[in-house]
C-alpha cells in the first residue's frame, strides 16, 4: 500500500466518521423535537412576550400564576416557536389566559429556546 493511497483511506474514514455524527446529531435534535417529556396546561395572567437573541431569535414570555389571593405569584416561563401562536399571545398580554404547552427535555443550547416549555396554543379566559 502506497503513502497516497493511505491518506486517502484516512480522509475517507475521517469523512465517514464526520457524516455519521452529523446524522446522529440530526436524529437526536429531531427525536426531541417531536418526542414530548409531558405536556399540559397553565392558567394565569399574560405578563410579557418578547423575542430575544442574538442569533437564534425565540419567543420567550411570562404567565403569572396566582394560587391565592394575597400570595405572592409564581412565574411559568414559556418559549413559542409558531408564530401565529406568538401573534395570539402577543394580543392577550394583560389577560387572563391558559396556555396549552409541551415539554421537551435534552435540547442542545438556546437556539431552540431558552426554557423546556414549548407553548402551542392560547385561549383567553373571561
Amino acid at each position: 500500500m502506497t503513502t497516497s493511497s493511505l491518506g486517502r483511506r484516512v480522509v475517507q474514514y475521517l469523512l465517514l466518521g464526520l457524516i455519521l455524527i452529523v446524522l446522529t446529531f440530526t436524529a437526536y435534535l429531531w427525536l426531541m423535537l417531536s418526542w414530548s417529556y409531558s405536556t399540559g396546561e397553565r392558567a394565569g395572567f399574560m405578563q410579557k412576550l418578547s423575542k430575544k437573541g442574538w442569533v437564534c431569535k425565540t419567543w420567550e414570555g411570562e404567565l403569572s400564576l396566582v394560587a391565592l389571593p394575597g400570595a405572592a405569584p409564581e412565574k411559568f416561563f414559556f418559549t413559542v416557536r409558531d408564530a401565529a401562536v406568538a401573534a395570539s399571545i402577543n394580543a392577550a398580554v394583560g389577560k387572563r389566559v391558559v396556555l396549552d404547552y409541551e415539554q421537551h427535555r435534552g435540547l442542545p443550547g438556546s437556539c431552540f429556546g431558552e426554557t423546556d416549555y414549548f407553548v402551542t396554543t392560547v385561549r383567553v379566559v373571561d
